[in-house]
């Protein structure tokens, strides 16, 4: 194990952040390119009150109040209409609604409107909690069907709605300073199993009339040739899949998928033209691995949200088929058959918040829907629901936020960068990831302009391929991590690598590559715990333990070049209050048994691939 610090210890951290001639550059207010890149932190998966399940649940703000949120202004929250305001803006952001009655139900509010005279709207709209319940679920069962309402589904509104969509993104659309894209979510949902995607375009110069909707389909390569029309059509874009933990296996089909298609090269050279970046972490729980999956994995069980879609709080039998890791691996064991890797997948964290705004900041989380703003209601769930429904909002997590390696903040190089999967997750804090692979990294280190020149002119950046060994050679990896500005140190840097062995089986294995403290792995490879400086009286912490940056140049240890390999990093924090502890001591009361009381949060690159 090689570690060291990024930078001279002497250095605060606020210069480091702003110093030009360092790894880590502060933004240009203007979009010239940077070679070397930047990092810059936004949301894809954001709904607002024009979603039909966020103005059911209690959504004050649409697309405007969204962006204006993301940008560091306060906007009105839902529920006992709580101010909400995010206490460092973000760099871009997509408002991305539902396409399935889009923005149809706020007219339930508009008696000039024809959705007004809807047979559901007095029920929605009356008050009565039940009645709106019981209305969202005859909704969301039409859509889970395909029985399309042809009043909340009709053409001319749909058109009006996205064109409101379209003129949203562009107004807040700032090159250089913010960036947002044009977006929608397809929500297919059969049988209560998650298959969601988030959907959104390069720029809004050659879009359709309208989304593509679960209503009109539910199968995911039927959207996927529906995106290749949309390119035929002059448009860019691409998609993103979320949630796997709630697929019940479906996500990542182990034989066929869910629309019928073996898993065949086509198919997965399909997928991946389609949607390159997958969504680890977010509101609905982290869906790296799973406990029964990786069972040596000491932080293998991070904020599970182990549930289907059904209001009946049920958990997915099948744990293969959606959890990140499995497939991941899985797909080397797919291409090495001939079948193609349609499970290529780089990685971003995200929130899926029903409220506007991704309350990504654990001590200031206000829920996933407008009804969460009291934080009575986050703990114990809305008045009237069960204990099982109540658990499930108390395991929502604060959500995700992605880190995007690009030349400027600006649509054309944060799609780009997208597109090469040159992208990390955090499971909220902005703490910063570089990661790059390379057989030529003898001298290499990433703490100049020099050196991340050499990484990149030698080797590839997260989200690359290396092939091809040369003899005697294994491959090297050079990983430099930096906390956020204001946040919590860091604990360690983990190496995670999977493989498909000489019997073709599966494998993974996971190394911790950089220890914080000066810690040293024991006799047996296990490293001694960084500790835990949370105090449940007052939910707070120190930063007495762990560093400010952790590095490390890695080489493979036990690499056989004939064999397929992935590699990814993890780095994780040191102990902090979880958002629930904070609410109780907001409170006064005791915190939830059922949960724990603090976690460590962190952040995944974007894979490295080797191909023999």
């Amino acid at each position: 194990m090689n570690h060291r610090r990024i930078f001279p210890a002497p250095l605060i951290l606020a210069a480091t952040l702003l110093s030009p001639g360092l790894v880590w550059q502060a933004h240009a207010a203007e979009p010239e390119l940077n070679p070397l890149k930047d990092v810059y932190f936004g949301n894809f998966h954001i709904h607002t009150r024009w979603s039909f399940d966020a103005y059911i649940n209690g959504a004050a703000s649409d697309p405007d109040g969204a962006y204006r949120w993301a940008k560091g202004e306060s906007i009105a929250g839902g529920g006992d209409g709580t101010p909400l305001q995010i206490k460092v803006p973000l760099d871009w952001y997509i408002v991305a609604d539902h396409a399935e009655y889009l923005g149809a139900l706020p007219l339930m509010d508009d008696p000039d409107s024809p959705v007004s005279k809807h047979p559901l709207a007095a029920d929605i709209t009356g008050g009565d909690p039940k009645a709106s319940f019981d209305g969202y679920t005859t909704i969301l069962d039409g859509i889970s069907h395909q029985r399309k309402d042809p009043i909340l589904g009709g053409d001319e509104l749909s058109k009006s709605m996205w064109a409101k969509v379209i003129e949203n993104a562009d107004n807040h659309y700032e090159p250089g300073k913010f960036t947002t894209f044009v977006g929608f979510e397809w929500t297919s949902n059969p049988g209560w199993k998650n298959l969601h995607r988030v959907v959104f375009f390069k720029d809004s110069k050659q879009l359709p009339d309208k989304p593509l909707s679960a209503v009109d389909t539910d199968v995911p390569e039927k959207l996927w040739q529906w995106m290749d029309q949309q390119r035929a059509n002059g448009s860019e874009l691409l998609a993103i899949p979320h949630n796997g933990n709630a697929s019940d296996g479906l996500m990542f089909p182990v034989d066929k998928s869910y629309g019928g298609s073996s898993l065949t090269a086509d198919y997965a050279q399909t997928r991946m033209r389609n949607e390159p970046l997958y969504e680890i972490s977010q509101i609905k729980g982290t869906s790296e691995t799973h406990p029964s999956l990786s069972p040596r994995d000491e932080f293998g069980s991070f904020e599970l949200w182990d549930y289907t879609l059904a209001s009946t709080a049920t958990p997915p039998e099948h744990k293969q088929g959606g959890y990140f890791r499995e497939a991941l691996i899985r797909g080397l064991q797919l291409e090495q058959g001939g079948k193609g890797n349609p499970f290529k997948y780089g990685v971003i964290g995200d929130s899926d918040t029903h409220n506007s705004a991704a309350t990504i900041e654990e001590d200031n989380y206000t829920g996933k829907f407008g009804f969460e703003n009291d934080p009575k209601h986050r703990l114990n769930g809305p008045p009237g629901v069960s204990e099982a429904a109540a658990k499930q909002v108390r395991q929502f997590s604060s959500g995700g936020v992605a880190g995007v390696w690009a030349k400027a903040n600006t649509r054309e190089e944060i799609f780009a960068a997208i597109a090469r999967k040159e992208t990390f997750a955090t499971s909220g804090p902005r703490l910063k990831v570089r990661l790059f692979g390379g057989f030529d990294y003898a001298d290499t280190q990433l703490d100049s302009n020099d050196g991340l020149k050499a990484a990149y002119a030698k080797g590839t950046p997260m989200g690359g391929d290396l092939s091809k060994a040369p003899a005697g050679k294994a491959p090297t990896f050079l990983i430099a991590a930096m906390k956020e500005a204001n946040g919590a140190n860091l604990d360690r840097i983990q190496m995670i690598k999977g493989w498909v062995d000489d019997k073709g089986e599966t494998r993974e294995q996971i190394y911790d590559v950089a220890l914080s403290d000066n810690r040293k792995l024991d006799g047996n490879g296990k490293a001694p715990a960084v500790g835990n400086t949370v105090n449940t009286k007052n939910a707070t912490y120190t930063n007495t333990i762990g560093d400010t940056q952790l590095s490390s140049v890695w080489t493979d240890p036990e690499f056989d070049p004939e064999q397929y390999a992935v590699y990814y990093v993890r780095v994780l924090q040191i102990p902090t209050p979880r958002w629930s502890l904070y609410d109780a001591v907001k409170l006064g009361v005791s915190p939830p048994e059922d949960l724990p009381t603090s976690i460590q949060e962190r952040a995944w690159t974007s894979p490295i691939w080797y191909t023999p």
